[in-house]
């Protein structure tokens, strides 16, 4: 049964028309996988479906009282804001005072802390706070992240925990993920992939990765050309059956125009042979053309990279090389030889030292000791995964041509116009502003500026990112057509798998090995991800934190919170007991000292002894209490 439904809805962005008269419908339960060309219309689809969209034509139904969370293709912003106060802020204004409360829980408990944390418990309590409280917390524990983290500190992959995990505190009815691998380590990739299925909601979700498609998605919905076509089986079977249905498709697509050409040429000849044309059958004529021309086309990627001239035979040697950062290894005693031609995968989580190791490779990075060999003639291009290379207000043809009119490919002139086109860009997409472009767009875009410098050495920072499957697929051809030397950091399983010669995997404590083949010859071969990962904990501070240090659940804080206000309000409480018992002692001993105090029956003064020794008693157990309290 339907959850939520599209009927007959097109939208049209400008004189583009993305999506023309759709159906679209989805179950709960199910996890459909949305895929096709970036720019199609993809995550356009998963916005009409949660309402940040509206159609331009046609219904859209939703069952009453449907919630939906989003994981957005762009990261958080890295700022002073902490773990606990991104992920809280999924709940508006409660998460707000959750986050206050949680900063204000952390610092000194004077008179002013200890008011404002009655005022936050007592607004929390009223909007029934803490049940939410606990979740945020629940979710932080089960994604290892220290709560008061600053995002500030972290890197991408940590900083795309955090968005999942503000993602998934809210337990909506209806997930939806726009390409969630994007800067994620291949465990953490595993992770969510299992809580994907674990899911007992609804998922749609957007990627790039293969693997994670036939895994997880129970139904395929190809976003081709401003049409849907669902698939209801796993991404293999799609993938045969969308073959299938192609080669029926073209077969059409040459009746078709054999039949239009002989209908032209009946034309043709009818008006020489006939005073009379038969109305029908130009009218039928007409309605073939009207077909072809309304036949959708989709441009096709040609992907061709500079090589330039060859390098030496050997490209960079490393001798017994060691890197660390504040007294932790990153890199010990690497011996490394990379020759012309290899294609080397460098694989480990995120923070292993897959960076530390390319900036020592391109720009020469300090290093502890040893030494670094660089070969002749060398070339090299860096792909950025953050794109920190595009200026969102330059114009796409701009960023392309840097002043120059023609791009030079393997000694052929091209326009940068028709450059672009085999990127996929058209002559609009080339003028208007790089920050119009989708995630996939910049990436294809970074790609094309990539290819158009002669470069032998191409070094590529997960180059996989928002790319779609049919983009993807052709750069693994190219990059196995390239004559230069490759090294690629990517947490894409198949990517890997298809492309790489060997792996230099980071196994922790500054360790590097070699191993020839890709990553599925690795895992045969003994290796595990999850290993690696371990191996980095012990090294990784954050991770120390995240996984030592669990968060104290609300009833667990809860019970230290009025323990510690108990112990201040005991603390000020001695000073007057103390003040009372002196008097008390002075009463007492003023009652021994009195003439009479020896015509008093024995008894009494037994008594009156005991008074005192008990007051003196109490007043040492006070100081020293006191003195405790203070050193606390």
């Amino acid at each position: 049964m339907s959850i939520a439904s599209l009927k007959n809805v097109s939208v049209h962005f400008g004189t583009d028309t993305i999506l023309d008269q759709v159906e679209f419908n989805i179950a709960k339960g199910e996890r459909v996988c949305l895929t096709g060309r970036n720019g199609s219309g993809k995550s356009t689809l998963m916005r009409l479906l949660c309402g940040e969209v509206l159609a331009d034509e046609g219904n859209i139904w939703r069952e009453k009282a449907l919630s939906f969370s989003t994981l957005e293709q762009d990261l958080p912003a890295g700022d002073d804001t902490t773990i606990f106060a991104a992920v809280a802020s999924a709940f508006s204004e409660a998460g707000e005072l959750l986050a206050e409360y949680a900063q204000v829980s952390m610092g000194t408990f004077d008179d002013t802390t200890l008011d404002r944390m009655a005022q936050l418990q007592t607004q929390i309590e009223a909007i029934d706070g803490w049940v939410l409280h606990h979740r945020v917390e629940s979710v932080l524990q089960r994604m290892k992240l220290p709560p008061d983290e600053k995002l500030i500190n972290l890197s991408g992959g940590w900083l795309k925990r955090v968005a999942i995990a503000k993602s998934l505190v809210t337990e909506p009815d209806v997930w939806l993920l726009d390409e969630p691998t994007n800067h994620l380590d291949i465990p953490t990739i595993e992770w969510l992939q299992e809580v994907m299925l674990e899911f007992q909601g609804t998922i749609v979700f957007v990627t790039h990765d293969r693997e994670l498609m036939q895994s997880v998605a129970t139904a395929i919905v190809e976003v081709d050309r401003g049409q849907l076509v669902r698939w209801d089986c796993d991404y293999k079977t799609f993938l045969e059956r969308r073959e299938h249905e192609r080669e029926v498709e073209q077969t059409h697509n040459k009746k078709f125009d054999i039949n239009l050409k002989k209908e032209e040429a009946w034309i043709r000849e009818g008006i020489k042979a006939r005073r009379t044309r038969n109305e029908g059958r130009v009218r039928a004529l007409e309605q073939l053309r009207l077909d072809r021309q309304k036949r959708r086309t989709q441009g096709t990627l040609k992907l061709a990279v500079d090589s330039g001239s060859a390098s030496g035979k050997i490209v960079k040697e490393l001798i017994n090389v060691s890197k660390s950062y504040d007294a932790k290894p990153i890199i010990s005693d690497l011996d490394l030889v990379i020759q012309r031609g290899d294609r080397i995968g460098l694989l480990g989580p995120n923070g292993s030292g897959k960076s530390t190791l390319i900036k020592i490779l391109l720009e020469g990075l300090e290093i502890d000791s040893g030494e670094v060999v660089s070969g002749t003639k060398l070339a090299p291009a860096y792909f950025d995964q953050v794109r920190g290379q595009l200026n969102p207000e330059q114009s796409v043809k701009d960023y392309i041509a840097q002043g120059r009119e023609y791009i030079s490919i393997n000694d052929r002139d091209v326009h940068v116009v028709s450059y672009l086109a085999n990127f996929m860009f058209n002559p609009e997409q080339a003028r208007a502003p790089i920050r119009t472009l989708s995630g996939g767009e910049q990436n294809r875009l970074l790609l094309a500026r990539l290819f158009s410098l002669p470069t032998n050495l191409l070094v590529l920072d997960e180059p996989t990112n928002d790319l779609d499957v049919e983009s993807l697929e052709l750069l693994e051809e190219l990059l196995l057509d390239y004559t230069g030397t490759v090294l690629i950091v990517s947490h894409d399983r198949s990517f890997l798998d298809n492309v790489i010669s060997s792996l230099l995997v980071f196994e922790g404590a500054g360790k590097v090995t070699e191993y020839v083949g890709g990553y599925n010859d690795w895992l045969e071969g003994g290796g595990s991800f999850a290993a690696l990962a371990n191996a980095a904990d012990k090294t990784n501070p954050t991770a120390k934190v995240a996984v030592a240090e669990a968060p104290m659940s609300f009833e667990e804080r809860k019970k230290a919170k009025a323990a510690l206000k108990k112990l201040e309000r005991e603390l000020a409480q001695i000073p007057g007991r103390i003040d009372e018992l002196e008097l008390e002692m002075a009463s007492l001993q003023a009652k021994i000292a009195a003439p009479t105090f020896f015509q008093a029956t024995a008894a009494d003064q037994d008594l009156l002894y005991a008074g005192v020794a008990e007051k003196e008693a109490e007043m040492d157990n006070l100081m020293a209490r006191w003195e405790a309290l203070e050193q606390n």
